[in-house]
């Protein structure tokens, strides 16, 4: 198998949303968003996957070396084999790799966040920086892209934290700030009991508020002249939004059932964008 089949089946294995976005650009944008989405998973698996933190900690620390080792001209790991050829072209940079495994070691560290600016320091590394990357493959000329890109990548994060809160509490960690389960009198040992209830609904719903403005603030961010260039960034939009809206109609449901959209209905809200430019 050679580096570019193997980052091809990392990506499409995941059934992830971004997956759906690249499948519309050009051969070369798409052969180096799927390789950094790729290492982006490889690195996020570690935290997911592995059991021990222990273990995981070593594996993360190995990633670092091999980011490294990849930027001084030699990468071993077939992920890092498909994507070192595009970083020169689409000014990838090794601080933002680094970034990311940041990010991930912080899972292994800390499972409370107190407040919102303290989770936002964690969405930056694991979402913001990802977008920021994402925008310069698919084709960045204004810098104030690279804002846009931070804010859309914040709300993609908060609707994660949203839609996995129960799959979270199985892992011990709850990344609702504290001081706002305070404000909406929810406990922290209801949410990892997943106790679905009114007080809860109402924490929800001041999530998925907060993240409604920020896909509207991102939106409002991205420059005329590079609309046309950051349409698969538009797609992830419309289709994480559209599971927002799917999550809010469901009542927060999140605790005990993971609420996704079907592959189809993916597809379909990628399209839209791409022929028509509308966004859901």
């Amino acid at each position: 198998m050679t580096p570019e089949q193997y980052v091809q089946e990392k990506a499409a294995a995941s059934g992830s949303s971004f997956y759906y976005a690249f499948l519309f650009l050009p051969p070369p944008r798409r052969a180096a968003i799927t390789a950094f989405y790729a290492f982006c998973r490889e690195v996020d698996d570690v935290v997911d996957e592995v059991s021990d933190p222990q273990i995981a900690q070593t594996k993360l620390a190995w990633w670092a070396t091999e980011v490294a080792q990849s930027f001084r001209g030699q990468p071993s790991h077939p992920v890092m084999r498909a994507l070192m050829p595009h970083v020169p072209g689409f000014g990838i940079e090794q601080d933002h790799l680094q970034s990311v495994i940041r990010g991930c070691q912080m899972d292994l560290e800390q499972t409370r966040y107190l407040d919102y600016p303290g989770l936002q320091r964690y969405c930056h590394l694991v979402a913001g920086v990802v977008g920021e990357v994402a925008a310069r493959i698919f084709g960045q000329t204004q810098p104030a892209t690279t804002d846009y890109a931070h804010k859309l990548g914040l709300a993609f994060q908060l609707t994660n934290i949203i839609r996995d809160v129960g799959e979270d509490a199985l892992r011990g960690r709850i990344y609702l700030p504290v001081n706002e389960l305070q404000q909406f009198d929810v406990k922290a040992h209801e949410i990892l009991g997943r106790i679905h209830s009114p007080r809860f609904v109402e924490l929800m719903k001041f999530q998925a508020a907060r993240a409604h403005a920020l896909y509207d603030e991102a939106l409002a961010l991205l420059p005329p002249e590079d609309r046309r260039a950051q349409k698969p960034g538009l797609m992830m939009s419309s289709i994480y939004r559209t599971l927002l809206r799917e999550i809010e109609a469901e009542d927060f449901k999140v605790l005990n059932q993971r609420i996704s959209l079907t592959p189809v209905r993916k597809l379909w809200l990628a399209w839209k964008v791409q022929a028509l430019g509308k966004l859901s």
